[in-house]
C-alpha cells in the first residue's frame, strides 16, 4: 500500500518549509506554495546556490499574513501583503511576473542576508518548462515528489543520515519501494490527480545543509554514481519526480495513494 507520509509547503522560494497534515492541491500546486520570492536588483531570484543562509529563515504565511523568523534578527519579519503594480522578474531566466511588498521588507530580508534584495509576491500567469501546466515561482513544475524508500537507499550507499528536508519535497510518498516514483506516470489521492510528468534534477543546494546552511560535497556526488541519466539531450542527477495537478482538492498525512505506472510500450 502506498501512503503519504509528509506533506512540505515553501511559502517563500528557496528558504525554509513547514510541514503540514493537510493540505489544498490546487492547480499551481500546493496553496501558497513558492508565493514569494526574493529577487536582485536586476530583478533576478535569489536562491541557496548564491546565498546559503537563505536556509535559515523560516517563513510561515497563513494567506493573511507573511511571518519570517531569523536566527540572529532580533524580531520577525511580520507582513501583510500589498497589491501595486506588476514587474517583470525572473527564475533562471525566465520572465514572470511579481508584486514589489515594500521598503520594509525588503530591509528587513536585505539586513538579515547582507545583501540588497527585494520580496515579491507571485502574480499573472506562467507555465510548466513543457507547457503542461502552470506554476508559480517554483523552479519548472509545481510539485515535487520522492519517496521514502528512495531517501532509505541512498543514506545506505552514502553511509549518511540526511533529513528528508534536505531534498525539498512537496509530498513524500511510503509503499512505493526504492526509486518506484520512476515508473509511476499518474497519482490519485482521493479526488485529487496528479501526473507525475518528469525525473527531478538535481543541483548543488541538496548539499546545503538545511539546518546550518553549511556546503559539502554529499549527497550529489554519491547521486551522481548511480542516478545520472541522459535526459533532454545533457546529462542530469535524477532524484524524485516533478508534477503537475490535475484535479484539485485536499490530502492529508496518511492518504493511501493510488498510482498509474508509465507505459513501457
Amino acid at each position: 500500500m502506498v501512503v503519504v507520509r509528509e506533506l512540505n509547503v515553501f511559502p517563500l522560494k528557496s528558504m525554509g518549509g513547514n510541514s503540514l497534515t493537510t493540505a489544498e492541491v490546487t492547480a499551481t500546486g500546493l496553496l501558497h506554495d513558492r508565493e514569494f520570492m526574493l529577487i536582485r536588483p536586476d530583478r533576478r531570484h535569489i536562491s541557496q546556490r548564491e546565498v546559503p543562509e537563505l536556509a535559515l529563515l523560516r517563513p510561515d504565511y497563513d494567506g493573511v499574513k507573511l511571518t519570517v523568523h531569523a536566527a540572529h534578527a532580533a524580531l520577525p519579519l511580520v507582513h501583510v501583503p500589498v497589491d501595486g503594480p506588476a514587474m517583470e522578474v525572473t527564475v533562471h531566466g525566465r520572465p514572470c511576473r511579481g508584486i514589489d511588498q515594500g521598503d520594509a521588507a525588503a530591509a528587513w530580508f536585505s539586513d538579515a542576508l547582507g545583501c540588497p534584495c527585494r520580496l515579491v509576491r507571485f502574480t499573472g500567469e506562467r507555465r510548466t518548462l513543457r507547457n503542461d501546466g502552470s506554476l508559480r515561482f517554483a523552479d519548472g513544475y509545481p510539485l515535487s515528489v520522492l519517496s521514502r524508500e528512495s531517501l532509505d537507499d541512498l543514506n545506505r550507499r552514502a553511509g549518511s543520515r540526511l533529513p528528508m528536508h534536505r531534498f525539498r519535497p512537496n509530498i513524500v510518498l511510503e509503499g512505493l519501494g526504492a526509486y518506484g516514483e520512476d515508473t509511476v506516470s499518474t497519482l490519485r489521492i482521493g479526488t485529487v490527480e496528479i501526473d507525475l510528468a518528469r525525473p527531478c534534477a538535481r543541483c548543488v543546494i541538496i548539499n546545503i545543509d538545511q539546518d546550518s546552511a553549511r556546503k559539502s560535497p554529499e549527497p550529489l556526488r554519491a547521486l551522481a554514481s548511480y542516478r545520472t541519466q541522459d535526459f533532454d539531450g545533457g546529462r542530469e542527477i535524477m532524484f524524485g519526480r516533478l508534477g503537475v495537478p490535475r484535479a484539485p482538492g485536499v490530502i492529508a498525512v496518511g492518504d493511501t495513494v493510488q498510482t498509474s505506472t508509465i507505459d513501457a510500450g
